[in-house]
């Protein structure tokens, strides 16, 4: 390949991708190495679904290769039909959502798709035995029947205002999942879908090789092979992309940062998604420490999130000051904090949270110290700590940083906190719901603060009932406002997902992203529909 000027692109909506067919060095059949030209791509990704099957959560955002659901999104997230014809009928009440569905549809393995599947997808992942850990995010489905082969009808128990983005989620076999068990059969690691592509093979922890489905139902897509090769640490992903091992991948902002300019990476391109995922510090109402709400205000002033986007994030994001990214038509203008040291050390002092001799403040004999946890590999996370901690320093507050596995985290966040990721674009309920409301204290990994403020859990109901927007908007910003006052968690950035991939694909776009990135987004997000350049 000639060398090239690097460029680097903030990647806007569009609905065609055009791929150049320049030729590469050849690559094993299964993918283990970089894309040979225009039929295949490898791409590096820092984390590999637990499962495969929707029927235990995986793809429930969409594009999961495998999969399709009733609905999808466009390049500009919106909804369009997939599995169904058209958008659903929605009753007057708001309560019945009438799907009809395509016909002559094929799972991979040449059974019809029905009506019978849709149905099994809900029912098993709404019933108690199922383990399903987003299973709570279908709570307002009543029931779900089929009339006839074609059709499917969803009763809601109250008028689920979002209820139409949950039906991107994807529909398995019923021929095939049914025949095993739902948690633990052969169907998490085999799955048989309606999707563009088919999984080949997948070597846990090391990578996911998928080639295109010859029968799918929008049409054989061109590019024959996609892996995933599953690299957790970022340093690591980043020195098998310059290797040349990866077609692409993604990369924190600082580590993609190399690939902008310089002659030794004039064949690679940076692309910035934007995204719905946010970085903060969760505060756990079981510490004595961060239960406090002089703490978690004085923590809120006391961060400097500018200096994070500029530093951390080498300026590829936003501050964040909930959920909600600034730009979306959802957030409560007027909430926005401003860094505050000054404010966050006077707030402390009047809640008698004094300095000690070393500078950390102590209350009735309590340190104002406690731990905070990243996940090991994760460089975007440390550093988000790291320069969080620094900031709590400053006011008063001493905050150790460590690093673990999920395994070793999870069960220490009723006392300790937790840098955490979130982030879904599809809906304002998506993201604040399952994040501040009282009842999803203990589901999973939701509500990790154990948040618990009447006026937030009042609002949070209203906005999912009402199908007005306006009332949503309203009830949405009262909860954004009430977080100023009674803030859980400090929100620190919103961050742009940031890729490196090689020259050689052109015209590349992305959606607006979710938190989870990896098989399903990216510039990747529509590869099914990419062209050969002609």
């Amino acid at each position: 390949m000639t060398a090239r000027t690097v460029r680097t692109a903030t990647v806007t909506a569009a609905a065609m991708v055009v791929l150049a067919g320049t030729a590469a060095c050849s690559a094993p059949g299964d993918g283990d190495g970089p894309g040979d030209g225009k039929d295949s791509l490898t791409v590096g990704v820092a984390q590999e679904p637990e499962t495969l099957s929707p029927l235990l959560g995986y793809g429930k955002e969409g594009n999961s290769k495998i999969f399709d659901g009733l609905l999808t999104h466009d390049a500009k997230m919106h909804l369009k039909p997939a599995l169904a014809t058209r958008l659903p009928k929605v009753s007057k009440d708001g309560r019945t959502y009438t799907y009809d569905l395509r016909k002559g549809v094929t799972f991979s393995d040449g059974k019809p798709f029905t009506s019978k599947d849709v149905v099994y997808t809900y029912q098993t992942i709404l019933d108690k035995k199922t383990n399903n850990p987003s299973k709570s995010e279908l709570d307002a489905v009543d029931s779900v029947r089929a009339q006839g082969k074609y059709r499917v009808v969803f009763r809601l128990k109250y008028p689920y205002a979002a209820f139409a983005e949950r039906t991107v989620l994807p529909i398995a076999s019923r021929a095939v999942a049914s025949r095993t068990d739902v948690n633990t059969g052969s169907y998490n690691t085999e799955p048989v879908g309606t999707g563009p592509y088919v999984l080949t093979s997948w070597r846990k922890g090391e990578k996911l090789s998928f080639k295109a489905n010859p029968h799918y139902w929008g049409g054989k897509p061109k590019v024959e092979r996609f892996t995933v090769a599953v690299i957790e640490d970022d340093d690591v992903r980043a020195t098998r992309l310059r290797s040349g091992d990866l077609d692409g991948a993604i990369l924190p902002p600082t580590l993609a940062k190399a690939y902008e300019k310089g002659p030794e990476n004039a064949d690679k391109r940076t692309f910035s998604a934007k995204t719905a995922d946010y970085r903060a510090v969760t505060l756990p109402s079981g510490n004595p420490v961060t239960k406090d709400k002089a703490v978690r205000r004085a923590l809120d002033l006391a961060v400097d999130r500018k200096a994070m986007v500029k530093s951390v994030l080498n300026g590829a994001g936003k501050p964040a000051y909930g959920p909600l990214p600034t730009d979306s038509p959802w957030f409560a203008k007027g909430t926005e904090r401003r860094h505050d040291l000054g404010r966050a050390k006077k707030i402390l002092d009047e809640a008698g949270w004094k300095p000690g001799k070393d500078g950390i403040r102590v209350k009735h004999g309590r340190r104002a110290a406690f731990t905070l946890w990243y996940f090991s590999g994760d460089k975007l996370r440390q550093d988000h700590a790291l320069a969080y901690a620094s900031d709590a320093k400053k006011a008063g507050i001493a905050v150790k940083v460590q690093a673990g596995s999920r395994e070793v985290v999870r069960p220490k966040l009723d006392h300790d906190a937790m840098l955490m990721g979130n982030g879904f674009p599809a809906d304002p309920d998506f993201d604040l719901y399952p994040t501040l409301h009282s009842s999803q204290i203990g589901d999973g990994w939701n509500n990790l603060a154990q948040y618990h403020d009447k006026t937030v859990d009042e609002q949070l109901d209203i906005a999912r009932r009402s199908r007005d927007p306006q009332v949503r908007k309203d009830a949405y910003d009262k909860v954004q406002r009430a977080l100023t006052k009674n803030p859980g968690y400090t929100f620190l950035t919103h961050i742009d997902h940031v890729y490196v991939i090689d020259d050689k694909w052109r015209g590349l776009t992305t959606q607006v992203e979710p938190h989870d990135h990896g098989i399903g987004a990216g510039p990747w997000w529509d590869l099914q529909d990419w062209q050969p350049e002609e």
